[in-house]
């Protein structure tokens, strides 16, 4: 492992109750960030319960015992904050900024949702129905919506886990009840399964008495399994066409496996570099070939994990991801070909020095970037210590990406060039 390199200086508690407390100081902020993040994703959702992990990103903040419906957001607006949440495949975060003085709402306020969380028929069927907007407004009715983040993990893995729809089906949805949304509620929204953040201007000794005043009280439950749930890889390749009339041009994704983001992470930070090196930027390989000097794609990008900005926040399996936009003038078997050539070359080559150099350069630079905003370092170093349990990482992905080799990359694309692979195409169609 490629010696640490410290900026950040971190505390940590464990409460009776199982609640890991993070604290990450930063005096010249003059502002905190604040973020709990739950072990519970797409991935923890009961079968028949696809949606599960969204919906109840959505459910608290339907108020608690101490706190109205909706009245989370307003309190923190009124303290001068912001805040967000999103559920992904393994974690699912909610985070703040505020200035330093509303440190005690905000964990008060974290608390008595985990606590107390009001879990009503009239607040259940009115989160459903504002989920099936959502899927509506941002998969149904949109060109290339949930693509390909929907589709392909169920042509790419077997298990359920990692297969199903994680937005969530509308029949599934429908048909929650009171008593399956308690048991999830209960299940996962506990404090041993949760990880509290401070970053920013607030002394550690204070956040541990407010963390211990308003959470220490919150009864301890069993930590949920939430996986890994390993499957091997392909045994052959994997194919599947589909139709939408709603998209002006074909795109398809080829989708391969990697190593284990959380056992292997040093192997795992190299298929990062070979993807920018594929797709980052007008000088990468695929976008130079096939969108300037072929011009038979409109866009090629490559991504790990399900979002791509969820890279190192997953567990294993993950997927390396290849998405291309074309307008048709070539077929996909001569696309897969263009693409097979760069990994081939990269595997035998491996990039150039200059070529490494940049977009090392890039990704080390990006990850730094990624901590500028309060807000995102709040959840970024809750979700490392979920799913790595170092919060360490933040100074350590800089120093790991500086040290992938071009033999490294070439180790990668050879991994990817040997695999068997899922290919999903979309293809418009009339309505």
């Amino acid at each position: 492992m490629p010696p640490r390199r410290q900026r950040h200086h971190f505390e940590r508690a464990v409460l009776d109750n199982g609640l890991k407390v993070l604290v990450v100081p930063g005096p010249s902020d003059n502002l905190i960030g604040v973020s709990v993040v739950y072990d519970v994703g797409f991935r923890s959702e009961p079968e028949g319960r696809t949606g599960f992990a969204h919906l109840f990103e959505h459910m608290m903040f339907q108020g608690s015992a101490n706190v109205g419906k909706v009245e989370h957001i307003r309190l923190v607006e009124s303290a001068g904050g912001i805040m967000n949440g999103h559920t992904r495949a393994d974690l699912t975060a909610y985070y703040e900024a505020l200035p330093p003085s509303a440190l005690e709402l905000a964990l008060f306020l974290e608390a008595d949702r985990m606590a107390s969380l009001a879990v009503t028929e009239e607040n259940l069927r009115n989160q459903v129905d504002v989920v099936k907007e959502e899927i509506l407004v941002n998969v149904i009715n949109r060109p290339y919506g949930g693509f390909p983040w929907i589709p392909l993990p169920a042509l790419a893995f077997d298990l359920y886990p990692n297969a199903h729809n994680g937005y969530g089906d509308f029949s599934h949805l429908e048909q929650a009840t009171v008593e399956d949304s308690e048991d999830f509620y209960t299940t996962y929204y506990a404090p041993s399964n949760a990880v509290l953040t401070v970053v920013g201007s607030a002394q550690p000794d204070e956040v541990f008495a407010l963390a211990e005043r308003y959470f220490g009280p919150i009864a301890h439950r069993p930590v949920p399994d939430h996986g890994p749930w390993p499957e091997p890889r392909l045994a052959k390749d994997r194919h599947q066409a589909l139709r939408d009339p709603k998209i002006p041009q074909p795109a398809f994704v080829v989708g391969y496996r990697t190593v284990d983001p959380v056992g292997q992470l040093d192997r795992y930070v190299v298929y990062h570099v070979l993807a920018n090196v594929l797709a980052e930027g007008d000088a990468s390989r695929l976008r130079a070939r096939m969108v300037y000097r072929d011009h038979n794609v409109t866009d090629v990008g490559c991504m790990l994990g399900t979002f791509g900005d969820d890279d190192y926040f997953v567990r294993d399996p993950s997927l390396f991801q290849v998405v291309v936009f074309h307008p048709g003038t070539a077929t996909t078997e001569a696309l897969l070909k263009a693409i097979d050539d760069e990994i081939g070359r990269l595997a035998s080559d491996g990039p150039t020095k200059e070529e490494l150099a940049r977009v090392v350069a890039g990704s080390s630079a990006e990850a730094w970037r990624n901590l500028d905003s309060i807000l995102g370092r709040a959840h970024i170093v809750g979700s490392l210590e979920t799913i790595h349990g170092s919060a360490e990482l933040i100074d350590e992905l800089p120093v790991r990406l500086g040290a992938v080799t071009s033999a490294d990359v070439a180790a990668a694309a050879a991994d990817l060039a040997g695999q068997h692979r899922a290919v999903l195409e979309l293809q418009p169609a009339k309505s």
